[in-house]
């Protein structure tokens, strides 16, 4: 989920929280944090997710950049994989679904750096996400950036069947 601005690798992997309340299955978002995403909201959440540091295996990738991210660590629960999609940028998320929960306001999400304003020399601290929320995986579907509606997709399709 890292607003920050450079062009950095070209995977990620994350984690998508999902628990069932009152029947429905909800899943857990970070709308992004920093300046650009500020004023948005539809398309402008994600799944904790980063980049590997070294040859890092994506699994580990994904529970480390999630601890990174929102400050708690993975809740205990089995990661089923959930595959790979490629974003509007290019970069490929690989996901693992956990089912447990957790307090998003248990949250104390890590920060990035960034200039802001672009070329003011001016270097600030934003937060990786700015808040955290659960949300019903219809409504999921339109917060999330693009790319990662088919996680959720995936994710209805693995409990279609429970």
């Amino acid at each position: 989920m890292t607003g920050g601005s450079g062009t950095g690798g070209r995977r990620s992997a994350g984690i998508l929280l999902h628990r069932v309340v009152d029947g429905e299955r909800q899943v857990l978002l970070g709308h992004m944090g920093g300046p650009f995403w500020a004023r948005k909201d539809e398309g402008a959440w994600s799944i904790p997710k980063g980049e590997p540091e070294g040859d890092e295996e994506p699994l580990a990738t994904a529970y480390r950049e999630f601890a990174e991210e929102l400050g708690v660590p993975v809740p205990e629960g089995v990661p089923v994989p959930l595959g790979e999609v490629r974003q509007s940028g290019g970069k490929v998320v690989a996901a693992w679904a956990v089912e447990a929960d957790l307090d998003p306001e248990r949250v104390v999400p890590g920060t990035f750096t960034l200039e802001w304003p672009r070329g003011s020399g001016v270097v600030r601290e934003f937060p990786e996400v700015d808040r955290v929320a659960w949300f019903p995986l219809a409504q999921a579907g339109v917060k999330v950036v693009k790319a990662q509606r088919e996680l959720l997709d995936r994710l209805a399709e693995i409990h279609s069947f429970g």
